[in-house]
């Protein structure tokens, strides 16, 4: 691993990668890649998740395609040297802000998007020239062998590579000097990995995750919150990292809602065969989600297969904030519900807890929604809807606190793998005495009249 980051180094140094030609003809490499390779990797993705195409287009291929088509696009424009204002001082001269690539940065994928969670951070290091050493999960064993062969087979490991492995890889490729770490993962790897960059002051991007809260005021569409809430919470079986982790719904609309819930998850038919569901990525995944269910709460649900690694959607009621199931972040097709009837108990409740990577909120009042906007910090976020800001390449997606350090997606991406250098141009045909010595009154009368004290 020493040897490749030498040679990615090598590589970079030559400065092969800062033309904005040599990016963009990656970038539609990659694309053209990526979609010769589509057929091999929905059927990987259905290998490890049982996931039919339409879903895996949906959630793998869609947002990468985006993302390259947005860097193809925009990259001259980001790259673009800025000119800014010069203050009085330094007259006369010219202020500059240049983009530059950090170098070699390492992409540490997840596995609960393999393709998506691990190629768009890619892309975003390649749109700003760096060179990238790629870590898919090991998790989803046959999405990480088609990755790695495709990538292996197009390009040069010197510009960009794929390191596979477990713990072990991934601890041997911490420990080696790169210009930038990206992961996404789980708070606790999280950590670790941020402990590890540390130690070589590498600047990093923490995907992570949490509890992400959903509320519903008495004033919501109640229709339409069901129906986008089921679709969103229960995707990929509820293991995706801005899934609403849990429900604050309003004492006067419970009963309306919960049966609308139950309504609306029969209709669904959440099933492999119907090609909306997916596997739990493994047992020891399943083994921990079903002992986060007590079974006299379950509303609807709580049913699971262990050889086929699958939990059907489950409703837990009359849920208490010392219930296990309100721990840690669930992952997992279950949804914890609690009422209120005081919205300020709601926000310190939510407050009083670590920063979530997402908060929605369905309400109609504009005044809820500016004190939720304003008054609760979070990643990001939504009103009457869930996920989709996600998809949204100008919105930044990340996360605060502990569910994240720093953001990706579109222009924000590009920013994540670059380092905007600050220059100054100063030209020659005149000087400002003020500065040099010897330092008298009429000179610091002067400065102090310049800064305006």
């Amino acid at each position: 691993m020493k040897a490749l980051i030498e040679e990615q180094k090598k590589y970079f140094n030559s400065n092969i990668t800062k033309p904005l030609s040599f990016r963009i003809e990656q970038l539609r490499k990659l694309k053209s890649v990526i979609k010769e390779y589509e057929k091999e990797l929905t059927e990987a993705v259905f290998k490890d998740f049982q996931k039919g195409g339409f879903n895996t287009f949906l959630s793998e291929f869609g947002g990468a395609y985006t993302d390259l088509d947005k860097a193809v696009k925009s990259l001259s424009k980001w790259a673009k040297l800025k000119r800014v204002g010069t203050n009085m001082l330094n007259f006369p001269a010219g202020s500059y802000i240049l983009p530059e690539p950090l170098g070699v940065c390492l992409v540490i994928g997840a596995w609960n998007y393999p393709i998506n969670l691990t190629l768009v951070p890619a892309i975003a290091a390649i749109a700003a020239g760096n060179t990238v050493v790629l870590k898919p999960s090991e998790l989803t064993v046959h999405t990480t062998a088609v990755l790695a062969k495709m990538i292996r087979k197009n390009f040069d490991p010197a510009f960009f590579a794929v390191v596979e492995g477990g713990i072990e890889e991934t601890t041997e490729l911490l420990d080696q000097q790169f210009d930038k770490i990206f992961f996404t993962g789980s708070v606790p790897v999280g950590r670790i990995v941020y402990q590890a960059a540390a130690k070589n002051l590498v600047p990093v991007t923490l995907e992570l995750g949490g509890k992400s809260p959903l509320v519903i005021a008495p004033d919501a569409n109640l229709k339409i919150c069901v129906k986008r809430l089921v679709w969103g919470k229960f995707v990929n079986a509820g293991q995706t990292c801005i899934a609403p982790d849990y429900v604050f719904v309003h004492k006067s609309i419970e009963r309306e809602f919960l049966q609308r819930l139950k309504i609306e998850i029969e209709a669904a038919k959440f099933s492999l065969a119907n090609q909306n569901y997916a596997q739990i990525i493994s047992e020891k995944h399943l083994d921990r989600l079903v002992k986060m269910i007590e079974p006299a709460k379950v509303f609807i649900g709580g049913n699971y297969n262990r050889p086929n690694r699958l939990l059907s959607p489950t409703v837990m009621i009359n849920v208490s904030p010392d219930d296990k199931v309100m721990e840690d972040e669930i992952f997992g097709p279950i949804l914890p519900v609690m009422t209120y009837e005081d919205i300020n108990q709601v926000v310190s409740f939510i407050k009083a807890r670590p920063k979530p990577l997402a908060l929605y909120l369905f309400s109609e009042s504009k005044s809820l929604q500016k004190k939720f906007l304003h008054e609760i910090s979070f990643g990001g976020g939504m009103v009457n809807d869930v996920l989709m800001h996600f998809v949204n390449d100008d919105l930044p997606f990340g996360g605060v606190g502990t569910s994240g350090i720093g953001n990706y997606h579109g222009e924000a991406g590009f920013k994540a793998f670059s380092h905007y250098k600050s220059v100054m141009r100063k030209n020659t045909w005149f000087e400002f005495p003020l500065k040099y010595y010897p330092y008298q009154n009429w000179k610091f009368s002067l400065i102090k009249r310049l800064l305006g004290v």
